[in-house]
């Protein structure tokens, strides 16, 4: 060999090396961590094991810039991207709060669950080019997906549209690809369908790779898969000459010479022109079973385990190694004492710092304990059994801290003034405080990313401001919008050409571009998750369901995903997507729909703003497009043809969330309601006044936030009666905000009568105008309920 081929080849062996070194030390993570779990220092484990080769062969084509959606075994993906390292790995297993232990979660997941963040604390787009992304990863099979897609869709956007190629920190003229790992049994998931078919039809560049370990924990692919093969059953999505569709590779998990032969080539092909495809790598292997809740000795034939060991691909990666004579037997033996080494130095590291700080919070208490026991009249049995308990305990949960002070200060209450006993409470407070920070924050955004901190534009109208259909307002404040703000995009079914059903984007494809404002097929799913992905890449999308009935489809990305967000990752993450839909009034039973009872309780950490006209909504748009975090804009089906005169700043006007507006004053009774009902309740107003009855008519506006400020208590001291209106079922939204006002705002004080909720029947609306009068609330029912409360 000449120099230079002696050089490559030397490169070529330290490359090899290093993978396979990287391999043991996944491998060793794994078998000790699940040790960790099994002596109870964790309480739940799921590894990577058995898949590290075809992980590490892919994750060297994953570049800064690009996205991982993933799946709750790409460990070695995380470690061989440089997006965790294994102390971070015990970190997380050990469910340690403090996010500098835990950059992912602050130990509020489970492990392997991993997020980088994208915005900084004064609200601005990290260099997301320059860095390796990964989406926070959860638990729900194949809820990875329909983000993925939005994630790839963001790249095709970037690279589309002139606007944007000046925002370099959040693309490189769309270079990037979204890497999507799911497992084999996931694929039976609709949301995976889904997902394929619509990246199919878009042509955007997302690489979905398949491991394919031969079960579903118990079951067999059998069982899951058409033709016992998921790349045999998508051979139809296959792209030909002249046909959209994604191309299909098939690879061995234990082949690494192979897979990164495919893997290099095929990548790169994505990375070009956006086609994306779909990896199957086959005969993967699960040395420890499914999860530390169970032994798969239980359901694999001897047969099975057997192959399962001869075909690790750990031991393949080496036996190729020697065989091919990249080094020799001992320096294979040396590399798997340290991965040994590494496993156990980052388990102890990553411990102490859990363990450090909660057994320092134990000798305080301890002290301060021990001070009680001096006071006279104080039970020093109770206390120092509370003490030896902690003492004798060597891996004490906060809890255990918090318990052991509680039952010693609620034992003697009647001793509270005592000094070591003031002092023993100031601890409990003062520690509780600290759990709260670290287990129930950052449900929502802070500083200038949250939207409650964005500043009041009040709507101003000029003399001569013309009046206008509520989808004209909408639609002339949609062309200003996507004339100022390149970042906005919209989409959903019929959004396009069309101008979506209500025609609130009337002519606006054709004036800012068919990728501006997109129509998409009929499938919610991934309408919302194409709207995550984007914004988890700096745009501003707003996702349109077309029917708020129907977003029980696009439910689950939402909920699982987009509101719990923040939370889960300790606001590191954020996800700024705005999902508009139309509900309430309308005479059919599949788009009459109100479920607010089931989206605000579904969707806590996600802002629902509930318009009574289009010209609120608009103000509502311009709120949040001002802030960073996600919410649903819900418009009502029957205020697209109400007059409403146009304001001066449409554009920049504001209207804050969390803050009711008191449409007319009154003196003997507070109705409180949103969205459609308002205008029922206004017609009823004009027969009770006309009965002496003097109502006080408030907006909520938002049920996400709600009354932040507690105004509706303020009307209900002055009128002592107070009734609940809306068009969900009994007991789903009027109960909430009964419980808001009566609860928290502790109204009951103020009652001179019983409080009253008017909803909708609990069946869904009939059909037609008669039925819409006997399903949902009439002026009738409000004038009959308030008649009642007076004579009461």
């Amino acid at each position: 060999m000449n120099i230079e081929s002696r050089l490559s080849f030397e490169e070529f062996r330290k490359e090899v090396l290093h993978d396979y070194r990287l391999a043991c030390d996944s491998r060793e993570i794994s078998l000790l961590a699940r040790k960790e779990v099994l002596t109870g220092k964790a309480k739940f484990g799921i590894f990577g094991d058995g898949k590290e080769v075809a992980q590490i062969a892919m994750s060297k084509y994953f570049q800064p810039g690009d996205f991982r959606s993933g799946y709750y075994r790409d460990q070695t993906v995380a470690f061989a991207t440089g997006i965790a390292t294994p102390e971070q790995f015990f970190s997380q297993l050990y469910a340690d709060p403090n996010l500098e232990n835990d950059p992912f979660s602050a130990g509020r997941q489970m492990n392997s669950h991993f997020a980088t963040p994208n915005l900084d604390k004064d609200g601005n787009w990290l260099n997301l080019t320059a860095m390796k992304n990964s989406a926070a990863d959860m638990a729900p099979t194949a809820g990875q997906m329909p983000r993925a897609l939005g994630l790839a869709y963001a790249s095709k956007i970037f690279r589309e549209v002139e606007t944007l190629h000046e925002l370099k920190g959040l693309s490189e003229n769309g270079n990037e690809i979204c890497f999507a790992t799911i497992g084999d049994a996931s694929t039976s998931e609709g949301h995976f369908w889904e997902t394929m078919n619509a990246a199919g039809v878009l042509q955007v560049p997302l690489a979905v790779f398949v491991w394919d370990d031969g079960y579903g924990i118990s079951v067999p692919r059998k069982y899951q898969t058409t033709k016992n093969s998921i790349s045999a059953a998508l051979e139809g999505f296959r792209k030909t000459d002249g046909s959209n569709g994604f191309d299909i590779y098939n690879v061995k998990g234990w082949d690494y010479a192979g897979m990164c032969e495919v893997f290099e080539a095929a990548i790169r092909k994505i990375r070009e022109t956006h086609i994306p495809a779909l990896f199957h790598v086959e005969e993967i292997t699960q040395p420890q079973g499914h999860s530390t809740s169970g032994s798969h000795e239980r359901y694999k034939s001897k047969e099975r385990l057997s192959w399962e060991k001869e075909f690790d691909c750990n031991l393949k990666m080496r036996s190729w190694i020697l065989e091919n004579a990249l080094c020799d037997e001992a320096t294979l033996v040396e590399i798997e004492a340290n991965a040994k080494t590494k496993a156990q130095d980052a388990r102890k590291q990553a411990w102490e710092k859990y363990i450090t700080p909660i057994k320092s919070q134990v000798q305080e208490f301890i002290t301060l304990a021990g001070t009680v026991t001096a006071v006279a009249g104080v039970e020093e049995e109770v206390v120092n059994k509370n003490i030896r308990e902690l003492q004798a305990n060597r891996e004490p949960q906060r809890r255990d801290i918090l318990k052991a002070a509680a039952a010693i200060l609620n034992r003697h209450r009647h001793l509270s003034n005592e000094p070591a006993l003031q002092a023993l409470q100031h601890y409990y407070q003062r520690y509780l405080l600290e759990q709260k920070d670290n287990y129930n924050s950052f449900l929502h955004a802070t500083g200038v990313n949250d939207v409650l901190n964005v500043p009041v534009v009040p709507a101003t109208y000029d003399d001569d401001s013309i009046t206008l259909n509520g989808y004209e307002i909408l639609n002339k404040y949609f062309d200003q919008l996507f004339t100022n703000n390149s970042k906005v995009f919209a989409f959903g079914e019929d959004v396009g050409k069309i101008g979506d059903v209500n025609q609130a984007f009337a002519g606006l494809q054709q004036k800012h571009g068919k990728l501006r404002i997109a129509d998409t097929g009929i499938r919610e799913l991934t309408i919302i998750g194409q709207g995550i992905g984007m914004a988890l890449r700096g745009l501003r999308p707003i996702a349109e369901i077309q029917y708020l009935d129907y977003l029980l489809y696009g439910l689950q990305p939402l909920s699982d995903d987009v509101a719990t967000l923040q939370y889960r990752t300790k606001g590191g993450q954020h996800c700024p997507i705005i999902v508009r839909t139309r509900g309430h009034r309308l005479e059919g039973i599949w788009h009459s729909g109100s479920p607010m009872g089931m989206i605000i309780n579904s969707l806590r950490g996600i802002h629902v703003c509930v318009p009574r006209n289009m010209v609120q909504a608009a103000g509502m748009y311009n709120t949040l497009l001002q802030a960073n975090e996600p919410a649903l804009v819900i418009e009502s089906l029957n205020g697209y043809r109400l007059k409403e005169k146009l304001p001066a700043n449409l554009e920049t006007y504001t209207v804050p969330l969390g803050i009711p507006e008191v449409l007319k004053e009154g003196t003997d009774v507070t109705i409180v309601t949103y969205g459609s009902t308002t205008r029922v309740v206004e017609d009823a107003i004009v027969t009770l006044e006309e009965m002496g009855v003097s109502c006080e008519l408030i907006d909520v506006q938002t049920l996400l936030p709600f009354d932040i400020n507690h105004d509706i208590v303020k009307s209900l001291q002055k009128t002592n009666r107070i009734l609940f209106v809306d068009e969900d079922v009994p007991g789903g939204a009027t109960a909430y905000m009964f419980q808001q006002v009566m609860e928290k705002q502790g109204g009951y004080r103020w009652l001179d009568v019983a409080p009253r909720t008017l909803s909708a029947q609990a069946h869904r609306p009939a059909y037609g105008t008669d039925g819409d009068y006997f399903s949902k609330p009439n002026p009738e029912d409000v004038v009959s309920v308030v008649m009642n409360m007076m004579e009461e």
